[in-house]
């Protein structure tokens, strides 16, 4: 690790990924990227490079992804409110975590974020911003970076929307990355190749 956040990390993997298998018998998570990697794991190590605590979110009943997580040096927690979505479960992360300085925030299917790009979104929040994203060419990407301001807002969220209410009503410190991970995901099992 060359540089170590003040911020606690998030890792959102409480998904369905129903795109990516309508039967549900295969979490898109677990699949593996060549190499071998499953997209879970490497989501993970990227987030741990610049965080060092990093707390992931997954639904109950989802054992063996709590177990790749675990083994990628996350702490899990399994929430059932996730079920109610992408906002429910970073509540339940951010309550969880709720003596942190800030919060930098993944998603579990976006495993070719450089870590160069989360070390420069936690820069700034680490340094006083309220609100970091990364943009590739004018786009708003991943990871966000989350100030205390928005503590109570975040905890406060539900359903599916995620924080995209925060970033309608504040502007957010821009980090312009030459990484175009920022704004791609493992969807369908075709993404799992090369870009």
């Amino acid at each position: 690790m060359t540089y170590s956040s003040n911020a606690t990390g998030i890792l959102l993997a409480a998904g369905l990924g129903t795109r990516f298998d309508p039967t549900g018998r295969h979490n898109k998570l677990l699949a593996t990227l060549p190499g071998g990697t499953p997209v879970v794991f490497q989501s993970a190590r990227r987030l741990l490079a610049v965080s060092a605590e990093v707390i992931a979110v997954v639904r109950p009943g989802a054992e063996k992804l709590a177990e790749v997580l675990n083994e990628a040096g996350c702490n899990v927690i399994f929430s059932i409110d996730a079920e109610r979505g992408m906002g429910a479960a970073l509540a339940a992360a951010v309550r969880a975590t709720s003596e942190a300085d800030g919060w930098l925030v993944a998603l579990g299917d976006m495993p070719w974020i450089e870590a160069a790009t989360y070390e420069a979104v936690a820069r700034p929040l680490d340094e006083g911003a309220e609100l970091v994203a990364p943009f590739y060419r004018g786009k708003r990407g991943h990871p966000a970076g989350f100030g205390l301001a928005h503590r109570e807002a975040l905890a406060a969220l539900d359903g599916d929307a995620g924080a995209r209410g925060i970033f309608s009503t504040r502007t957010p410190f821009v980090v312009d990355v030459d990484d175009p991970n920022v704004l791609r995901d493992v969807d369908l099992p075709s993404d799992l190749g090369p870009a």
